[in-house]
């Protein structure tokens, strides 16, 4: 990144120090946190960590991404610290049917620390609880977090040497004529009184070490550990008439009718019921 991190007082740089003092704790879940000026990939460079034998709860942070993916290879790129982009290393101990949960119980930690950070309004030097929130932060079934029909986040979860890494690109300072496509949207945008992205990534990775470890406890159930209950409560998906662009062309059109218990979607269709374990979904207005 050749321009100054102080360049845009707007946005200011994260600082790795910080994060690890707040964040790295004996007995948590986070093991390191690094933060890097820019890279290609967050998810391609601690795969890469993993390989090498890094520990769950290694967490990769980058202020500029060149080389971003979303789901089906889309690229995703932004400018210099507009948002969070960042990756983790699990090693979750739990059956191989539940690992389809981890990208799910992600996007329920994102969305509640969004809506928990947004509904604060600042007032001398802390933050008070202001109510609900003023971004109403939705999930879409699998990896995509909504404020109405626009995206706000993606994550990406991918298998790893013993492990899983998933990614997260949250926009949070984009501005409407920095947007790459008109159905994004960011935090800015939403009018979010509170878009500092330190304390945001701090929110968000303690919320995710709450879920992440009552879930594995549980031996990846999201029944008991009330996974699925708080990610349905989330989705903005179910109800919805839906598209769904299947593997192989095809296609399936029909009502998002649940999520069941290994975080598939299931559609009601004119030929009844089908179940989704992964694919592209449209919400049909």
């Amino acid at each position: 990144m050749s321009e100054s991190p102080y360049g845009d007082l707007g946005r200011p740089p994260l600082h790795e120090a910080a994060l690890q003092r707040a964040l790295v704790r004996e007995g948590g879940l986070w093991r390191e946190v690094r933060v890097v000026a820019e890279t290609g990939s967050t998810n391609a460079d601690l795969a890469e960590r993993a390989r090498g034998g890094a520990p769950e709860g290694t967490v990769l942070v980058t202020e500029m991404q060149t080389a971003g993916r979303g789901r089906l290879g889309r690229s995703w790129t932004a400018p210099p610290r507009s948002g969070l982009m960042f990756s983790v290393l699990l090693r979750p101990e739990v059956p191989v049917p539940m690992l389809g949960w981890a990208p799910l119980l992600t996007g329920v930690a994102v969305a509640t620390a969004v809506r928990r950070m947004t509904a604060w309004s600042q007032e001398g030097d802390g933050f008070l609880s202001g109510g609900d929130a003023a971004v109403d932060v939705r999930l879409k079934w699998p990896n995509d977090l909504l404020v109405g029909d626009r995206k706000l986040a993606g994550i990406l979860s991918e298998k790893t040497d013993g492990g899983l890494v998933v990614g997260v690109g949250l926009n949070v300072g984009l501005r409407e004529e920095e947007l790459p496509v008109p159905s994004a949207t960011s935090l800015a945008i939403e009018g979010a009184p509170q878009s500092d992205r330190a304390p945001l990534l701090r929110a968000i990775l303690r919320e995710f070490a709450t879920w992440y470890r009552e879930w594995t406890a549980l031996g990846g159930d999201p029944e008991t550990s009330g996974l699925r209950t708080a990610y349905k409560d989330l989705c903005a998906t179910l109800g919805r008439r839906v598209r769904v662009e299947l593997p192989g062309a095809e296609t399936l059109a029909g009502t998002a009718r649940d999520v069941d218990g290994a975080g598939r979607l299931v559609v009601a269709g004119t030929g009844g019921d089908r179940v989704v374990s992964a694919g592209d979904v449209v919400h049909v207005r």
